[in-house]
């Protein structure tokens, strides 16, 4: 068989040389490394080291799949981007970065959110593909492409001083719905915005995923497939979990019963962003109300630490946690509008509260940033 992997070059050679001194890698390593197309869904806190590590090891082309643009809340964690890079796209900043740090690379920018309906497109040119998202459809529909194409899903994720790496592959093991059959429902699992993130965490986390890559690239050492690997910043502590195989799983199973692509936010239970519902009160909307409305009362189900940055005048604190068992506190006759950071904690606030008989309850579309940005800029944003 003719080798058709791409030669490396003279200023390669010198580029790779500590690659080349290692007999696991050696030439024939790094010229896989040169052929190889890894994907990265994210360019955030965990595609930043992600990236980063698999240019400077001479991926020959990295994919990534971005929609978002640097702010400076991204900065404790997300080293790809800098100061100067501020409210800029994160795909042109995570180019100029990587392009600096190894021109030899082909960076292939993918502009647009991962969905249904571009997802099978999108992976199908790559050999690996990296999840450096932090939500739970992406994570099922990441998993769920990787199955029908074949492919091997490196997973990874992260939450305040814990995260977790495995490597998803159902043609020799397990995939994501193997070992989370269904998502938690909403709210239940709190963001990194709510929870916090020590900012080395992700860099720790991303790290091994990139190490992942370049394993399976290689064909070298023994990947995390079928095994959960959960790293506790605190100890400073490595354990594992093995994972097996579901037969019942829905999507890798012998009777598989997921065949295509579904909706993936409808799956994990969020609120259409595209279908405002008549709960919703805009904060331009709240603004004006607030000024002469004397029976509004503002709920913020944030947590205590998010309320000593900042929050709204009149508003009481009931974290989202608490607000079940502390209803009681609250006087149904008053016009209530829950809100938190960015209005996802607080629709499902709305859920509870309307159980619990407050029937017209309300919540702040968009939290508090949106209340910074169209109302008071003087409110932190964080």
């Amino acid at each position: 068989m003719v080798d058709v992997r791409p030669g490396l070059t003279a200023d390669e050679m010198r580029r790779y040389a500590r690659h080349l001194s290692l007999a696991e890698v050696g030439k024939e390593g790094q010229q896989k490394l040169k052929a190889a197309r890894v994907l990265l869904v994210g360019a955030g806190g965990l595609g930043s080291p992600a990236a980063l590590y698999l240019t400077a090891a001479g991926i020959g082309t990295l994919g990534i799949v971005e929609s978002d643009v640097v702010d400076d809340t991204n900065l404790q964690r997300q080293i790809l981007h800098g100061t100067a890079e501020l409210g800029r796209p994160k795909l042109a900043s995570a180019q100029r970065r990587l392009a600096d740090l190894n021109p030899t690379v082909r960076v292939v920018p993918h502009a647009a959110r991962l969905t249904s309906e571009n997802a099978l497109e999108i992976l199908s040119g790559y050999d690996v593909v990296v999840d450096g998202s932090d939500n739970f459809p992406t994570r099922y529909l990441v998993n769920d492409a990787c199955v029908l194409l074949g492919k091997p899903d490196v997973y990874g994720a992260i939450l305040r001083f814990e995260g977790q790496v495995a490597t998803f592959d159902a043609r020799v093991g397990p995939c994501y719905r193997c070992l989370f059959r269904d998502p938690p429902p909403p709210g239940l699992v709190p963001d990194c915005a709510s929870a916090g993130v020590l900012g080395v965490l992700p860099g720790i986390i991303g790290s091994l995923q990139a190490l992942e890559a370049m394993k399976l690239v290689l064909g070298r050492g023994r990947s995390l497939v079928g095994r959960l690997t959960i790293f506790d910043g605190l100890s400073g502590e490595f354990r594992e979990i093995a994972l097996s195989k579901d037969p019942d799983c829905p999507m890798c199973g012998t009777t598989p019963t997921i065949r295509q692509l579904i909706d993936y936010e409808e799956f994990c239970g969020m609120p259409k962003a595209s279908q405002p519902d008549v709960t919703d009160v805009s904060a331009p909307d709240l603004a004006k109300e607030q000024a002469s409305n004397r029976n509004l009362l503002l709920v913020d189900v944030r947590e205590p630490f998010e309320w000593e940055i900042c929050h709204l005048p009149g508003a009481v604190l009931i974290p989202m946690g608490e607000l079940e068992d502390r209803m009681k506190e609250l006087d149904a006759a008053k016009d209530i509008v829950a809100y938190c950071h960015t209005g996802r904690r607080s629709r499902i606030a709305l859920d509870v509260l309307r159980e619990g008989g407050f029937a017209r309850a309300r919540h702040l579309a968009g939290g508090i940033a949106a209340w910074s940005r169209d109302v008071d800029p003087s409110v932190p944003t964080y």
